[in-house]
């Protein structure tokens, strides 16, 4: 036997008509017009080849058969509702998932959250730091920070600021070492990021005095550890201006030799362009947007 599926948006209509009595209650619940609501409920009578509701001056009710139906087809709609609001619900106790960078989200994003807290109470996140870059496909992540030239495959991008570096010391080390001229370099350890390797070639090629780079410096894995090592007076690191406001405002870090070098590339906040954004993801985007605009007029 063929199954026999009438058209959805005509069986909704009767089912809310049935339930309220009324078309005038109908379109009003639904929003739309009486007319609206009389051709749909027309629309499914045509399809099945009976008459659902008997109309007369007094209104309308239904037939024996509309009854049956509506008896029928009735818990189908219950159900789809109760699904849907059971998802709506889960939705929104679910955290809006962030991930972003270690230094980022330590040198950056963590002291800013307080603000977001008081702003949206409700939203609850979980940030996650990984360095690879997000593949929205497979990673469960609603938005991403990322760094580079804002050009990447299947997403949207927003600029938040560019990349500006430039060396940096602890007030420890200018203690023992003379650092005005760039040849003061030789006298220190050179602190390397292990994922910002090119940052001291960058910057000297910047200032044409590449010939500076020593291989002789000192490596951590991390951007946080090399700027932790810098501000204890190990050596000089290749600081991201942006990033180490605080460190440079309080003097736990010194910028040096006045030439900051602004880079190409830059930090950006990332979506996938293959969904919507839910509600919460908006307004993560609408406060790291504020948040962005404020920090880069200080």
């Amino acid at each position: 036997m063929t199954e026999l599926m009438p058209p959805l948006n005509p069986l909704h209509v009767f089912e809310v008509t049935a339930r309220l009595g009324s078309f005038t209650k109908a379109a009003e619940k639904m929003r739309v017009t009486q007319p609206a609501v009389s051709r749909q409920i027309r629309t499914l009578e045509n399809f099945l080849g009976v008459q659902l509701f008997e109309r007369d001056k007094h209104g309308v009710r239904l037939t024996p058969i509309g009854e049956q139906f509506h008896r029928q087809v009735a818990p189908a709609f219950q159900i789809i509702s109760s699904a849907a609001t059971n998802l709506t619900q889960t939705r929104k106790v679910e955290p809006l998932k962030i991930r972003t960078y270690t230094t980022f989200a330590s040198k950056w994003l963590i002291h800013r959250l307080p603000s977001f807290y008081v702003a949206y109470p409700n939203i609850k996140l979980n940030i996650s730091n990984v360095v690879a870059p997000v593949n929205f496909e497979k990673d469960r992540v609603d938005l991403a920070i990322q760094f580079g030239n804002g050009q990447w495959p299947g997403v949207g991008s927003e600029l938040l600021f560019k990349d500006i570096i430039q060396p940096v010391c602890s007030p420890k080390l200018l203690s023992r070492f003379r650092l005005i001229e760039l040849d003061d370099l030789k006298k220190v350890q050179m602190l390397h990021s292990h994922y910002r390797r090119t940052d001291w070639y960058d910057w000297l090629a910047a200032v044409h005095r590449t010939d500076l780079l020593s291989d002789s410096g000192i490596s951590f894995s991390t951007s946080i550890l090399t700027y932790q090592a810098a501000a204890e007076g190990v050596g000089v690191a290749v600081g991201q201006i942006h990033l180490l406001k605080n460190e440079l405002n309080d003097g736990t870090l010194v910028p040096l030799f006045n030439a900051p070098f602004e880079r190409k590339l830059a930090h950006y906040v990332v979506w996938p362009k293959n969904r919507s954004l839910n509600k919460k993801a908006r307004s993560f985007l609408s406060w790291l947007r504020e948040q962005a605009k404020e920090f880069s007029k200080s």
